[in-house]
Formats: structure tokens, sequence, C-alpha cells
């Protein structure tokens, strides 16, 4: 599964999962632009990716804007001289029960979660497809497969996702470009950290592996999808959730 040579950009890179991801891919040979809202966090991870050998770069990007997104790509495809890979990480919550849920928490997370997603593949695909290389990989959730109560701008927007890897899947097929989703289930995170315990109790219940998956089991599934390894896959979802949905 190796990705020596390729050029990644990881949006939400700065922390968690996309952290993780960043780390993982660099770790298997790429160089790896750093996206994320908060510039400190992608700074800290391009300097750790640097420690290690390889180019990065950190940008501040807000990926709900068309312009920031297109310069986004223009910047990295100039520094690092391609784009190869594109993870489509970044994501927000605004959880709440649909009868309280506001129109601006709707509207938030659809636009980071879906718009986000569609901004940074419309950028990429204009120098993926010069190469006629590249690997999409859109984060999507377990939520988008099966719904949540409380969650259904979260869901809808990881439905939505799935829709969209699909599609661009379709399109782009021929161009030796192959767009994948991983579907992660509950995760190690600083914010199932801050569960309950009857809760978590509640959760595993569920799962059954009987336990939260790490950061690190959804960055070495998004790894495969990025690799040479899943040459003849795409159009695909990848269930990282320990069972919880089949």
């Amino acid at each position: 599964m190796n990705v020596s040579g390729r050029v990644a950009l990881v949006t939400g890179g700065g922390q968690g999962i996309g952290k993780a991801i960043c780390l993982k891919l660099a770790s298997y040979g790429a160089d790896v632009a750093v996206v994320d809202i908060n510039m400190e966090n992608a700074q800290r991870t391009a300097d750790e990716i640097k420690q290690m050998g390889r180019r990065s770069m950190a940008l501040k990007v807000d990926v709900v804007s068309a312009k920031d997104t297109e310069e986004m790509a223009e910047k990295v495809f100039k520094e690092l001289e391609a784009i190869h890979i594109l993870v489509n990480n970044a994501g927000i919550t605004r959880d709440g029960l649909i009868l309280r849920m506001k129109e601006e928490d709707w509207d938030a997370v659809l636009n980071v979660n879906l718009k986000g997603a569609f901004n940074c593949t419309k950028a990429s695909l204009k120098f993926m497809t010069k190469m006629r290389w590249g690997r999409i990989v859109n984060v999507a959730s377990v939520v988008g497969v099966m719904g949540n109560a409380g969650q259904a701008n979260y869901a809808a927007s990881k439905a939505g996702l799935i829709g969209l890897t699909k599609s661009v899947a379709r399109e782009f097929a021929s161009r030796n470009i192959t767009c994948n989703a991983v579907a992660p289930g509950y995760i190690e995170t600083a914010m199932t950290e801050g569960l309950s315990e009857q809760v978590k109790t509640e959760l595993l219940s569920k799962i059954p592996l009987g336990r939260l998956g790490g950061s690190g089991d959804v960055a070495m599934g998004i790894l495969f999808l990025c690799s040479n390894s899943s040459n003849y896959i795409t159009g695909h979802v990848l269930n990282i959730n320990g069972g919880m949905a089949m």
C-alpha cells in the first residue's frame, strides 16, 4: 500500500481523524498538504510530516468558499507539483431534534460537509484529469447509511456525500480517477471521550466487535483506497464500524 511519489491533499487535517490520515499517508511515502480552518493545528500536523522526511504545507481554507478551494488547489499544485490524492474529511456537527433544529444549523452542516466536499473535488479534479490519475476518498459516516435521531442534518450531509461519491466515480472512471468513501462508526476522539459511561455502554451494545474504533482504523482504510492496491475499486463505501451497520 505504498503511496511514494504521490501528493495528497487532506481537509480537516489539523486534528483528530484528519491528522491521523495525514500522518498515515506520509508514513507510507506521500507528501501532504494539510488543510484546516485552524491554521495553528494545520501547521502542527505539517511540521510533524516534515520531521518524517516528507514535504508538507499547511493551508487555512474555508471549504464552503469555491474561491478559497480553487486557490487552495492552485497553491498545492504550484508548491508540491501535483495533486494525486484528495481526502474530503472536513466536517462539523450541529445536533438537535428536527422540531428544534434551527435553519442555520441545517445550512451550516450541509455547507461544510457536502458543499465543501463538492468544492474541493471540483477544484482538485482539474489537476487530476490532466495527469489522468487520481484517488478521491470522502469521509462519510455510519449515520449516513442508517440515520440517527438528533442528527438529521449530519446524516443527510453524509448520505449526500455517498451519492456524490458514486456520481464522481461514474464521471471520471475513464480518466483513471477513482472515487470512494469510508463510513466510520463510533471512533475514539475528543468528542466521544466526553460521553457518559451510560451512553458509552449503550453504544458498545450495538457494536458486534464490542469496542469503539480508533482513528488509525479509519486512516488505514483510507490509505488502502488511495493506493494501487485498490485500482479496481470505485464508487464503493467502505464501512469501518465494528459491524454496527452491515
